[in-house]
């Protein structure tokens, strides 16, 4: 399993790479490519998108609960009443190639056995473009590295060794992910993304891996002007992390809608979590089984420019 996974990557960040050697196309300036994807992020990966420099996102993402419970249909009506994940947040365009950012995220992720994973997160985190895909061909992909730390606030559980919220000391607080984006533009209307990563849990049950790496996949494709069709897989790559062991790759389909300054993207996921500490680690949704659930996310990005001197 784990050597399928990783010749998918290699085999998709390849054909990134050497896709554009077999398109033939007229010499023209090396400018950058503008607008990979239209955002920061696809359905639950990151893009390798950045905030411009000086500008401020503000960003809102909610997950409701299980669309096909049927047993509570009543009470959640296909899970709309039900709070998976909830997440509010601020990123900001430090540098031309670096944004740095900030958020909030209720937690959502569960253990195979029905424990709950982490909880309360405050999550910092960081996107650094390393390479940018010209229209030339000089530079065929964008590669950007992306990385988050998140700490759990939640109370503290005495007694109960065998949760995750018993923290026993501070630094089991904290989980990290750290990740590579390559992706390219293919047409003003199909852009695509491989990424490969690994996720750290200071504190995991007995037996647990504390240490995830994990493939990704993602596309966008321009329906309209102001349409387009989003949809990413993630699959981890851990001995406890397979299906046997009640754990499932997670998968997300969305419609965007962007206008000027303002993107809204409604979406289907099987993931809980919002957080990559908390969907990668602790999804147990499996999309066959219909456990998948209805979600959200709002963004509005301002400018903070200087009024230049006359």
């Amino acid at each position: 399993m784990i050597q399928k996974l990783t010749c998918m990557v290699v085999l998709a960040v390849a054909a990134l790479c050497n896709g554009y050697a077999q398109e033939e196309m007229a010499p023209m300036a090396n400018t950058p490519v503008s607008q990979t994807f239209s955002d920061t992020r696809l359905v639950n990966m990151a893009s390798v998108e950045l905030i411009e420099k000086g500008k401020l996102e503000v960003r809102l993402s909610q997950r409701f609960g299980e669309m096909l419970d049927f047993k509570n249909i009543g009470e959640t009506f296909f899970g709309l009443e039900t709070l998976s994940d909830f997440m509010l947040g601020v990123e900001y365009g430090a540098m031309e190639n670096l944004s740095v950012g900030l958020s909030r995220s209720k937690g959502g992720g569960f253990l195979s056995d029905g424990t709950a994973g982490m909880r309360q997160l405050l999550n910092g985190s960081l996107k650094y473009r390393v390479l940018r895909q010209s229209e030339s061909g000089i530079s065929p992909v964008t590669v950007t590295l992306s990385g988050l730390a998140s700490l759990s606030t939640e109370k503290q559980v005495e007694g109960e060794t065998d949760v995750i919220s018993s923290y026993p000391k501070f630094n089991h607080r904290l989980a990290y992910h750290g990740q590579v984006l390559v992706a390219r533009k293919i047409s003003d209307r199909l852009a695509v993304q491989a990424s490969g990563a690994y996720t750290h849990r200071n504190l995991v049950p007995e037996n647990d891996d504390q240490g995830i790496f994990s493939a990704g996949l993602g596309a966008r494709v321009q329906a309209t002007k102001w349409l387009g069709v989003v949809a990413d897989a993630t699959f981890p790559i851990a001995d406890t992390r397979t299906t046997d062991n009640g754990y499932y790759p997670v998968y997300g389909l969305g419609l965007e809608f962007k206008t000027g300054c303002n993107t809204f993207q409604i979406n289907l996921t099987n993931a809980t979590g919002l957080a990559e500490t908390d969907y990668i680690p602790y999804n147990t949704g499996q999309w066959s089984n219909g456990d998948f659930r209805l979600g959200f996310s709002l963004s509005r990005t301002f400018g903070f420019k200087m009024k230049s001197d006359e």
